[in-house]
């Protein structure tokens, strides 16, 4: 019975790794293949792949919008890390009732959505001047309640007697927070790398909005583009749709075990 219980949760599982793998393995396989393969059902690699890439080069300039969303991702990324570690770390390890009404304020922004924030922050960029401008890009989503929230629940397991300790050396704050903290919260830091960065990699609608001309054109707003039209070359569209998410796969497989590591330390604290 053991057996047979044990052999069913292997079929079981392995069904469903086939379905979760099966999209990635098609939009492979479509990107080498033409629209009348595609619409056709084919499943198999095909030999396309040169002629969609001359194709998508030619119809978009990958080059500048890959390099766009590389320079904006990483860099609000960097600024992203930096401002909630620091945040999350001061609400938890400087504690009182106001930081946890301040918390729960924050946390309530989350169910807020953006769409309903939209129109407000196109009108104050607008009137500051800041369209086509990283600023812009960047300023709404530097700070998210989540990655405060996350490096807060990671404070929580630090040892406040270390603090206490370095407090009576003489250590400063900043030091403390930059030479004891960050070290030991390695795992948070990959955790919220990963997300800031898939967040910002993706992002489509605000970049859309604030970015409105050629040369800020980002991935997303690229793959976009090839969508539109009286007719579709699905084999570009899926070759354009695997390059935008070649840099996030490669990132999550590169930082999974801490990414697990910080998300499974961050519940516990």
């Amino acid at each position: 019975m053991r057996k047979l219980k044990k052999t069913f949760t292997y079929i079981v599982l392995s069904v469903v790794s086939v379905i979760s793998v099966f999209p990635l393995y098609w939009m492979i396989s479509a990107s080498t293949n033409n629209s009348t393969d595609i619409l056709g059902g084919k499943l198999l690699p095909g030999t396309n792949l040169l002629i969609n890439l001359q194709k998508l080069l030619e119809q978009q300039d990958v080059a500048r919008a890959f390099g766009n969303s590389m320079c904006y991702s990483l860099t609000l990324s960097l600024i992203s890390l930096i401002v909630c570690s620091i945040a999350g770390y001061g609400f938890e390890i400087y504690h009182d009732k106001a930081k946890d009404a301040l918390m729960t304020i924050l946390l309530l922004a989350m169910m807020v959505p953006f769409a309903a924030t939209l129109i407000p922050l196109f009108k104050m960029f607008t009137t500051a001047k800041l369209q086509n401008t990283l600023l812009a890009y960047m300023l709404p989503t530097i700070s998210t309640p989540f990655l405060i929230m996350l490096f807060r629940q990671s404070a929580r397991s630090f040892p406040t007697e270390i603090i206490e300790a370095a407090r009576i050396d003489g250590v400063g704050e900043l030091r403390i927070f930059a030479t004891m903290f960050v070290p030991t919260m390695k795992s948070t830091y990959a955790a919220a790398m990963t997300v800031v960065f898939m967040n910002a990699w993706n992002s489509y609608l605000w970049p859309k909005v604030i970015m409105m001309s050629d040369d800020s054109q980002t991935m997303p707003m690229l793959v976009a583009n090839l969508s539109v039209g009286y007719s579709i070359d699905y084999g570009v569209l899926m070759l354009g749709v695997l390059i935008c998410s070649l840099p996030t796969g490669i990132l999550f497989l590169i930082l999974q075990k801490s990414f697990a590591n910080g998300i499974v330390g961050s519940v516990k604290g």
